[in-house]
């Protein structure tokens, strides 16, 4: 094991971290929103350098605040991917108007493409393969493009439980990705439990989809915060993790930590290095810092900020 040490708060702190733990988290992902991004003081002495993040576009939140926010992390040195949701875009040149203002203002060559959670939408737009099929991103010269992976199913597009159709648009979105430029990937939903994960990732493999895999991880939360987010995302059968945690009085109180799904997803990457797991991308639903802090604690020189604290 490798022993870290760092210096946090004028405090000395040494965590042991398993080595295949410290690979699987090199290069993680993190997310935020314009009004969480807010309460951030200094992200560089929080997250590692050329940490990729992820700017989620709720309904109803300005473009404004979005390019404001990519603009910011840009200046700090970070590479940004905001999300560019379907349903929530009224047509091409709204999409086209979006583009040149996160390039024009804050450099971005990066987007998380996907149809968004509104039941509605309010254009012409409800799917991510409608926004790929524009040729907008093409055209602007993006370089990496991701799109949503959903490893315990998705019951907005297969209400009847199956993955007929999740599947057919993975297999798209394959053949999308051999005829573009730009890298993808995809990006999925959180998860609690690593064997459906496992299984997931295989199957994908198996039906012949090469698509690198960002496993979402929730970022460490209160269990009652979890299981809301879980129940309002669709989380599958991985919530089990969490109701059999809170049925235990002794951890009711104490905060959920991603530690045990990411020791066992980093053991099986290390055992299997095939695995279709190239990066992990944490959804901090307790807070950036606190999502962030523990990383530093146990991702080993793959959680080192980028401007750590000096020492005292």
């Amino acid at each position: 094991m490798a022993l870290l040490q760092f210096k946090r708060k004028d405090t000395a702190v040494s965590a042991p971290v398993a080595p295949e733990v410290e690979a699987f988290l090199k290069g993680y992902s993190i997310e935020v929103m314009p009004r969480t991004a807010e309460k951030v003081e200094d992200f560089r002495a929080l997250l590692p350098e050329g940490t990729r993040i992820y700017i989620a576009h709720i309904d109803g939140t300005p473009i404004e605040d979005m390019v404001k926010t990519a603009a910011r992390l840009a200046r700090d040195g970070y590479p940004v991917m905001p999300h560019f949701p379907a349903r929530i875009i009224k047509d091409e040149a709204t999409l086209a108007d979006w583009i040149a203002r996160y390039q024009g203002e804050a450099g971005v060559e990066q987007g998380l493409i996907l149809a968004g959670g509104v039941a509605e939408p309010v254009g012409a737009f409800h799917s991510s393969m409608q926004l790929l099929e524009t040729g907008l991103f093409d055209k602007a010269g993006f370089k990496r493009l991701h799109v949503a992976g959903h490893p315990e199913g998705n019951r907005d597009i297969d209400a009847d439980g199956s993955d007929r159709n999740v599947m057919d648009a993975l297999r798209w979105k394959q053949a999308f990705a051999e005829r573009t430029d730009a890298k993808m990937a995809l990006a999925t939903q959180f998860a609690f439990d690593a064997k459906p994960i496992i299984a997931w990732v295989n199957r994908l493999q198996a039906e012949g989809i090469a698509l690198p895999v960002h496993i979402g991880v929730a970022g460490p939360a209160k269990l009652q915060t979890l299981i809301k987010f879980a129940i309002a995302c669709g989380v599958g059968p991985s919530l089990k993790v969490l109701q059999k945690r809170a049925m235990d009085v002794t951890k009711l109180v104490m905060p959920y930590e991603p530690t045990d799904v990411i020791a066992e997803l980093a053991a099986h990457k290390a055992a299997h290095p095939d695995f279709g797991i190239e990066a992990v991308h944490f959804f901090p639903l307790g807070g950036i810092k606190t999502n962030a802090t523990w990383a530093i604690e146990n991702a080993g020189a793959s959680g080192v900020p980028a401007a750590p604290a000096a020492a005292s």
